[in-house]
C-alpha cells in the first residue's frame, strides 16, 4: 500500500447532535463550509469533516461508519498523514486539520475503546474546493 491512493467506501453526515447518522450514496462538499446537510457545515471550522479509514475500523472490529465518520476510506493508513495535508476525495478537495480525538461515547460501542483509540480515531479536515463525493470514488492524497 503507497498510501496516497484509496476509495471512499462509506458516507454519513449528521444532522443533529446525538442523532443517528445518515448514510448516503453521494454527498456534496462546499468549500468554506463543510458537507451539505451535516451539523458541522459551518464557517472556518477545523472540522468540516471526519476521515476514518476502514483498515482501523477492522483492527478495532468494528464496521465502517460506526465512530460516527463522514468519509471512511479504504487503502490510505490516515494516521500517517500530517496535518496540512490536501486530500482529493471525488472531485472536492480537503485540508487535514487535526487528529480527532475519541469522544467519551467510544466507550459506549465498547468499555475500553476511547482509550485504545488514541491517536487512530481519524483525521478532521475542512472543505477547500467543491465537490462531489460518491461511494466508491477515489481518494488521491497530495503531499505537498
Amino acid at each position: 500500500m503507497d498510501n496516497t491512493r484509496g476509495t471512499i467506501v462509506n458516507l454519513q453526515i449528521s444532522t443533529a447532535r446525538k442523532t443517528p447518522m445518515q448514510r448516503k450514496e453521494s454527498l456534496r462538499a462546499v468549500a468554506g463550509l463543510g458537507l451539505e446537510g451535516d451539523r458541522h457545515a459551518k464557517p472556518g471550522s477545523a472540522r468540516q469533516a471526519l476521515f476514518m479509514d476502514e483498515e482501523t475500523l477492522n483492527a478495532f472490529g468494528l464496521e465502517a461508519g460506526r465512530v460516527r465518520e463522514n468519509i471512511t476510506t479504504r487503502g490510505i493508513v490516515l494516521k500517517n498523514l500530517a496535518v496540512g495535508t490536501r486530500v482529493r476525495a471525488g472531485s472536492a478537495v480537503f485540508e487535514i486539520t487535526n487528529p480527532c480525538t475519541p469522544c467519551e461515547f467510544v466507550n459506549d460501542i465498547q468499555p475500553g475503546l476511547r482509550e485504545k483509540m488514541e491517536g487512530q480515531r481519524g483525521l478532521l479536515a475542512r472543505v477547500i474546493a467543491d465537490g462531489e463525493l460518491r461511494v466508491g470514488d477515489a481518494i488521491i492524497v497530495d503531499h505537498c
